[in-house]
């Protein structure tokens, strides 16, 4: 959740039963950091805790602006302050750079980022549509570069913990649908003068910044398969300038799977996912920001039924708390820089499962949009082929050249069920497996 603001207070330490993790003797991946966001402090201080990374440069379009930030969020003093986002990409010793920056800034910041040889972790939404999106992948994909959306609780290990459930045929069987929700009451101020509510910097509101987290939840319980049609529902608010501040939308795959989900910036913080099997379910409370960054939990129930006088369920749901020695986010910077030390020191590939999940991510929220611009009309059948030609279209009326869009044309949509239950798996070691070979993801 991006937002432009002067830090508060100073950084909270780590609890203790979070491991504080000394740098390794090998040298850290060096970030640079553009622009002084409020959610940067969080992602500094992970960048911090990570073993394989180290702060290296911030810019700010005010270099005042970007020394007071440093300060206050204890950044080590031998951090580069710059008085630009080109002064950072310019310096050749930033390995990469994290980009909080509003969304329609990201297109043309990510893709010089990516021209200047930088690995990029992404704010999230990654784009304002799939088609800008695909400009930033074709950059990174041609400068040879790793880009990942900073998609945290995708590094949790308890994500791997549900997974498993969601996949054991014993357990819950198959998946008949989900529903996701994440909200949060945002004051006056927030509501009058955040980012998320600027045309011009966060065009898609709460869709983009909360909406994202819940279609990422479907989809990853759905193992990135996209759906068949995608509807809003009924009773999308916007603001005075025409943003989305509070939606939701109805998701259906073939042969009756379906999910729903609401997000918004006007009711009570709440942060579930609720998925039913034809054997089982499972629930969470926290998926995004877990209640505690040192453990968290979830809930699942199999073969559920009343007992004889239909007084109370049996058997009686179980909870399951998984604990992690580094917060979800430091797991997410560290995996991110083992994926760009393999690039860079070893020769590797970028790994492209992450571009393509951001890329199914943002499918859908194009998807929602187009449905809420129509009405409610729903998309149906080859979500991809719409949006892309929606996109081709915006792209022309507002000039741009539409044959850059389409970069990674050749996505898949669809993703091996062993390929990704091996992923899962090694969050568990602290990250995603990369895949031996990039043309396995099919």
């Amino acid at each position: 959740m991006a937002i432009k603001s002067q830090p508060q207070s100073p950084l909270p330490s780590p609890p203790h039963s979070v491991k504080i993790c000394h740098k390794m003797a090998e040298t850290p991946i060096r970030f640079g950091i553009l622009g002084c966001a409020e959610i940067a402090r969080k992602v500094s201080r992970a960048i911090s805790l990570a073993p394989n990374a180290v702060i290296y440069a911030i810019g700010s379009r005010s270099i005042e602006k970007a020394t007071k930030y440093a300060a206050a969020n204890g950044f080590p003093e031998s951090a580069k302050i710059y008085g630009s986002y080109d002064a950072v990409l310019d310096d050749p010793n930033v390995d990469a750079v994290y980009v909080p920056l509003p969304t329609s800034l990201h297109i043309k910041w990510a893709v010089l980022a990516a021209e200047k040889k930088k690995h990029i972790l992404l704010e999230k939404p990654v784009a304002l549509n799939v088609g800008e999106f695909d400009r930033i992948v074709e950059a990174c994909e041609s400068n040879g570069v790793q880009l990942m959306d900073s998609t945290m609780w995708m590094h949790n290990p308890r994500t791997v913990k549900m997974k498993e459930f969601l996949s054991d045929p014993a357990k819950f069987g198959e998946l008949r649908s989900v529903q996701s929700i994440f909200t949060f009451t945002a004051d006056q101020d927030f509501l009058e003068n955040d980012i998320r509510v600027k045309p011009d910097l966060d065009a898609l509101g709460s869709l983009g910044d909360t909406g994202w987290y819940c279609i990422r939840a479907i989809l990853w319980a759905n193992d990135f398969n996209l759906p068949k049609s995608v509807t809003a529902l009924p009773g999308t608010i916007f603001n005075k300038a025409g943003v989305i501040i509070s939606c939701g939308a109805a998701l259906q795959w073939e042969g009756g799977k379906v999910a729903t989900f609401h997000c918004s910036f006007l009711a009570n913080l709440t942060m579930s996912i609720t998925a039913s099997g034809t054997k089982g379910s499972l629930h969470v409370n926290d998926f995004v920001i877990p209640f505690e960054e040192n453990q968290s939990s979830f809930s699942t129930a199999t073969e559920s039924g009343f007992n004889e006088l239909v007084t109370g369920w049996v058997p009686i749901p179980s909870q399951h708390t998984v604990m992690t020695d580094l917060p979800q986010e430091v797991r997410m910077v560290t995996e991110f820089s083992r994926l760009v030390k393999a690039v860079k020191n070893d020769g590797a590939v970028a790994e492209k499962m992450w571009p393509t999940l951001s890329r199914k991510t943002q499918l859908v929220i194009d998807a929602v949009k187009a449905s809420i611009d129509k009405g409610g009309e729903a998309l149906i059948e080859n979500i991809e082929a719409a949006i892309i030609q929606i996109t081709r279209i915006e792209l022309l009326w507002m000039g741009r050249d539409a044959g850059q869009t389409g970069g990674v044309a050749g996505a898949p949509n669809n993703m091996k069920m062993d390929m990704l239950m091996n992923m899962f798996r090694n969050l568990g070691s602290g990250g995603f497996a990369t895949p031996n070979n990039s043309n396995d993801i099919k």
